[in-house]
This record gives structure tokens, C-alpha cells and sequence, in this order.
């Protein structure tokens, strides 16, 4: 597919028409028509510009320079490197840091990269080892009915939840093996696909409720990601830290 057609592509999921992009890039409309359309060959630094303005992702920005005839410049190194070192570096004092509470770590598909021990604890009890593994799916390890479904009181929420939040990944990654994933994730028994009719205000947020043993554990989580990364693989990594929703939640998981 020609480097025009990609950067129309994102202009059109972006929701944007030439002006907008034209406008926003401070570049000529005339200009901006004649990349898409093929009749101009964008320079190096026009097409890393126009990335940069569509919120493009980095791996997809290097598919836009191999499209247009140059190099890619993002580099994607193992987590394991030893130019990774700051980031795991990173990843550790924050999960460490956020004990007793539970914190995962994944990347753009969701696959686990790393888990705290209060994670590894709670959100693996009971769960088919077959969906742990190497890299296990967090999202398949919370809906499958063989993982934490069963553990979920709140199940048609989170769901839901989960399927909206990953949705609006779609939206901005384009990645179709996320649309795979979504309609995997949707196959599976309890799972809601849509949002919920609440009576009264929306909640403050969706909690994810899960029983263990005879209690049931409420949560709120937050996401953080490596805000300022060039490299693909810090880039696509997100944290998400799980913190008590109640006071019995947080005793609990204080006592242990």
C-alpha cells in the first residue's frame, strides 16, 4: 500500500479532513492532496511530520517511512536488553513500590510482561495454567470462563468495560489483532459486548470486584505509560496499578 493511501487511511481514522491535517501541520492543502493521492513523493521529515500530527504510533510511523522509501527509524528492542535496562529498571521500582496492592505490565496486545507479587497472587488464583504461560493474554486470563470469570462478581461490567477500553485501542493503534482478540473476547460466556443501563448518575468509575475465598475484593485502577519513549517496545508498554475501592479491600490486602 502506497504511503499516500496509509497517511489518508489515518487522516480518515483520525476523523480529520485535508484542511484540518493541512491546517494543523502548517502545510499546503495542495500539497497534503498530491502525497495522498500519489502525485508527490513526501520527504523523509514530511511523512515523521504528518505522523507526528495523526498521533500515529511509533511502529506504525516506520510503516509509513518503509511505504515512502526510507529507513525505519524506531527500533524495537527486546525488553531483555541491555538498552532496556532503564526501563525495567522503571517497571520494577513501580511494582515493587506499589505493594501490597496489585500491579501488571503489559504491551499493545495485552500480553503479561511483568506482574507484581500481590498480581501474581490474586489475579492468578485458580486460573487454567494453560492460559498463564509465557506472555499470557491479561485480558483472556480475566474473561475466559477457565481464568478469573468464574472470580468476578461484577463480570457484565468489567466485561463491557474492558470491551469499550479496548475498543478505544483499536481506534488509535488500527491493529486488527486487536478486532481479532475483540471478537474472541466476546465468545465467551458472561461477557457483554455494549454498555449497561445504570439507574441514576454514572458511577465514579467501574470497579473490578473479585472474589477470594469468602471475600470480595474491590478495585480502581490507573494506567501509566513510558510518556517520553522512542523505542517500540517502551512505547507500547502500559502499567496498570490496581488500588483498593474500599477499606476492607485495603485491610485485606494490608493483613496478608
Amino acid at each position: 500500500m502506497s504511503v499516500g493511501v496509509l497517511l489518508r487511511d489515518w487522516r480518515q481514522r483520525r476523523h480529520l479532513s485535508q484542511l484540518d491535517l493541512a491546517v494543523e501541520a502548517e502545510v499546503s492543502t495542495r500539497h497534503l492532496s498530491f502525497v495522498e493521492t500519489g502525485r508527490s513523493k513526501p520527504s523523509r521529515e514530511l511523512v515523521l511530520h504528518l505522523a507526528q500530527h495523526l498521533d500515529v504510533p511509533l511502529r506504525e510511523r516506520n510503516t509509513l517511512l518503509v511505504a515512502a522509501g526510507y529507513a525505519p527509524v524506531y527500533a524495537e528492542r527486546p525488553i531483555d536488553a541491555d538498552e532496556m535496562a532503564p526501563v525495567r529498571a522503571a517497571i520494577d521500582k513501580i511494582l515493587s513500590g506499589h505493594a501490597p496492592y496489585p500491579a501488571i505490565v503489559v504491551d499493545h496486545r495485552w500480553d503479561l510482561v511483568s506482574a507484581n507479587e500481590a498480581a501474581l497472587s490474586l489475579l492468578t488464583e485458580g486460573v487454567n495454567p494453560a492460559l498463564l504461560g509465557e506472555r499470557g493474554n491479561a485480558l483472556r486470563i480475566s474473561l475466559h470462563p477457565n481464568g478469573l470469570a468464574s472470580r468476578i462478581v461484577n463480570l457484565a461490567e468489567w466485561s463491557s468495560h474492558l470491551l469499550d477500553r479496548l475498543r478505544r485501542e483499536v481506534a488509535v493503534s488500527a491493529d486488527p489483532a486487536l478486532d481479532q482478540l475483540i471478537a474472541e473476547l466476546r465468545t465467551y460466556p458472561g461477557v457483554v459486548d455494549g454498555p449497561l443501563p445504570h439507574d441514576g448518575p454514572a458511577p465514579l468509575f467501574v470497579p473490578l470486584q473479585l472474589r477470594t475465598g469468602a471475600t470480595t475484593l474491590s478495585f480502581v485502577s490507573t494506567v501509566a505509560t513510558f510518556g517520553t519513549a522512542r523505542d517500540i517496545t517502551a512505547a507500547e508498554l502500559s502499567i496498570e496499578s490496581f488500588f483498593p475501592a474500599d477499606e476492607a479491600t485495603a485491610s485485606f490486602l494490608l493483613s496478608r
